[in-house]
């Protein structure tokens, strides 16, 4: 009671969630990027819908996955089971959390496995020569390496960084200028943000306004919040692929459903129980 047990495992999470971000990081734009050069273009927004709505059954997958692991006692194969006298509806039960990380991480090394079979480049030489502009600016290039001196010497690391950062702004610069983008930025930054309170406190409201376990309230989120979202990029992407959207016909699409979709999420409003009943809380001793 004088000192309280510490550890240092969150360093090791940390750590871990850090290097999964940086493996996740390359997918989704290099991904999309590959779907554009070598699909055609009426197919390119449904593949691209093909690949966020698998990218939303992970996420329905991970939640059956804990609802799996909040049943079973965080020390499973370290203690004997018999002699567990809690169950998972007692409030000091603890699920093994844990395992989740070791079942996700395996399966996304076997998963990336294909990825070192494709090719290294997105373009073939031959099509990239055919390719007007990259023709010309394969022709530009060589023209500017036909002015330079040959004689020039090498520069040092602190050269090489100070460009790469320079160009890095000026490529922000011109992104964060496209009035477009940035619109669709801030949308999708708010999207998210509300996305992501959603999945954090609901499973907690369900447990406490409805009296429901840990492992239920998973169960509940991940089947009947994500599928939706999965079913309904899929459809968004079949709808645009045979109205052929323009871009202005693809960002009024956007913005109709979008509204629609909040308009419908203000029924959450109306949805929930009366407080438990505490006494000194909500109620008098009396």
């Amino acid at each position: 009671c004088e000192k309280e047990p510490s550890s240092n495992m969150w360093i090791y999470i940390l750590l871990g969630n850090m290097l999964r971000g940086i493996g996740e990081t390359p997918i989704t734009p290099l991904g999309i990027s590959y779907l554009d050069d070598f699909a055609k273009e009426e197919d390119v927004p449904v593949y691209v819908a093909c690949l966020h709505t698998i990218a939303m059954l992970g996420p329905m997958f991970g939640f059956l996955l804990g609802s799996l692991c909040a049943k079973l006692y965080v020390d499973i194969g370290f203690v004997d089971l018999g002699s567990i006298t809690i169950t998972p509806q007692d409030s000091r039960w603890v699920g093994a959390w844990w395992l989740g990380f070791l079942i996700g991480g395996a399966t996304s090394f076997l998963a990336a496995i294909p990825f070192c079979f494709l090719p290294k480049s997105l373009k073939k030489t031959e099509e990239a020569n055919n390719d007007k502009t990259s023709y010309g600016l394969l022709e530009n290039m060589g023209t500017t390496r036909k002015t330079i001196p040959p004689a020039k010497p090498k520069p040092r690391k602190c050269q090489l960084i100070y460009p790469f950062l320079s160009d890095f702004c000026t490529s922000l610069k011109k992104v964060l200028s496209n009035r477009m983008y940035f619109t669709l930025l801030c949308c999708s930054l708010l999207q998210f943000s509300s996305f992501i309170g959603f999945l954090t406190y609901k499973p907690k409201y369900m447990e406490q306004q409805y009296g429901q376990s840990t492992s239920k309230s998973n169960f509940l989120i991940g089947l009947t919040s994500l599928p939706p979202v999965g079913i309904g990029i899929f459809l968004g992407g079949l709808i645009m692929k045979k109205y052929k959207m323009s871009i202005i016909g693809a960002t009024k699409f956007a913005f109709t459903m979008s509204f629609l979709a909040y308009i419908a999420t203000l029924l959450h409003f109306f949805v929930g129980c009366e407080n438990h009943v505490v006494a000194g809380m909500t109620v008098s001793y009396e």
